[in-house]
């Protein structure tokens, strides 16, 4: 399973005009999940992105977590989105492989697993709608981009 982690200080997720997920300052997540992956996986990827110490303390360090942030009572939203292209594997030609990506009947359970396992450690989600067509308009903060991949941890 993988993510890729944009911190933001304000990102929405729109179908067909419709916002169906928004945010302010918090985490883009685009998530993309894999044939074998599974709740663990899920559950791993989402304890790490809580505990993420990629937010400044008071001396300008990155330092604080999204979980430290919420015990300060700051707000912090994650905007949980599936990416099967994470996957895509362009070493040949010019049209990307997608083979790697798991299909929607495992994908979809992994992806709600994930963003209901930031729910459960009592953050803010938001979700983007699996399988549709969306337009994602965000802030990046930093910028600060991430990428974590249950195989590297």
């Amino acid at each position: 399973m993988r993510v890729l982690v944009q911190r933001v200080t304000r990102a929405r997720v729109t179908v067909a005009g419709e916002t169906t997920g928004e945010i302010g300052p918090g985490f883009l997540l685009l998530v993309g999940v894999t044939l074998d992956d599974t709740g663990a996986e899920a559950d791993l990827l989402a304890r790490k992105v809580a505990n993420l110490r990629i937010f400044a303390d008071d001396a300008g360090n990155l330092n604080r977590s999204a979980l430290d942030l919420l015990a300060a009572g700051a707000p912090v939203g994650m905007l949980v989105v599936s990416q099967f292209t994470l996957y895509a594997d362009c070493r040949k030609g010019r049209r990307p492989s997608f083979v790697e990506a798991a299909p929607p009947a495992v994908a979809a359970p992994l992806v709600d697993r994930f963003g209901a396992e930031l729910r459960a450690l009592g953050l803010l989600v938001a979700t983007g709608r699996f399988g549709a067509e969306m337009q994602i308009a965000l802030v990046n903060d930093g910028p600060v981009t991430i990428w974590l991949d249950t195989v590297d941890l």
